[in-house]
């Protein structure tokens, strides 16, 4: 069977899991990440759940089977079963990396109390941090199913410059030999926008659950 990491490779090659209403339960990765996957007409929930109780719970629901799993009532009931929160429905976005040195000037920030370091170790392993010359800042670590995952922040003084797509894009040329992994809050607009723009492909939708 498939795991989550088979799972999230061959999504970043463009190969999903089949379209066809279902939803496939496979094991945490780790005891910090559980959550959903959506994909087009299926789904993968990744828990040390009982897979019963996920399907069960999913055909009780009175809505779109399509949409079952990110409706707000099996999140909720995801939640009250595993005692975990979560925050909001990312877009799952995926890029390849790419060759060459940044554009911008980056300097590695070392210090492991450094707030943008300390908030981005709750979600993921082997995290680095980059600060960009004008007020930005570029984050790379290990996430759900060991995916290398970046995410990017943009002083408010400095927006509407494209230091956001030159930070994604940074990203991926900092990612050496493998694909890189971008979720944005859905409502997020402009840094959708950003990340499309430095070539991130939109795939599906997570909701990621994490320990209090």
């Amino acid at each position: 069977m498939e795991g989550l990491r088979d799972i999230l490779d061959a999504a970043a090659r463009g190969v999903f899991p089949p379209a066809d209403g279902g939803t496939t339960v496979v094991v945490q990765d780790s005891p910090r990440d559980a959550g959903v996957l959506a994909f087009t007409a299926h789904s993968v929930v990744f828990t040390d759940e009982d897979p019963e109780w996920v399907h069960g719970t999913l055909r009780a629901l009175d809505c779109d089977a399509l949409a079952a799993t990110m409706n707000p009532r099996f999140l909720a009931a995801f939640m009250a079963r595993t005692g975990r929160r979560t925050d909001t429905i990312d877009v799952m976005t995926v890029a390849d990396p790419l060759p060459g040195t940044p554009s911008l000037a980056l300097r590695e920030i070392a210090d492991p109390d450094h707030p943008r370091v300390v908030s981005s170790r709750k979600r993921r392993d082997d995290v680095r941090v980059w600060a960009a010359d004008g007020g930005g800042v570029v984050v790379l670590g290990r996430g759900i199913g060991g995916r290398l995952e970046a995410a990017v922040e943009v002083d408010e003084a400095v927006r509407h410059r494209g230091l956001g797509r030159a930070l994604a894009t940074a990203a991926r040329q900092l990612a050496a030999s493998e694909p890189v992994w971008a979720q944005v809050a859905a409502g997020n607009a402009r840094s959708l926008r950003a990340f499309q723009a430095a070539g991130y492909r939109p795939v599906g939708a997570e909701a990621l659950f994490v320990a209090p």
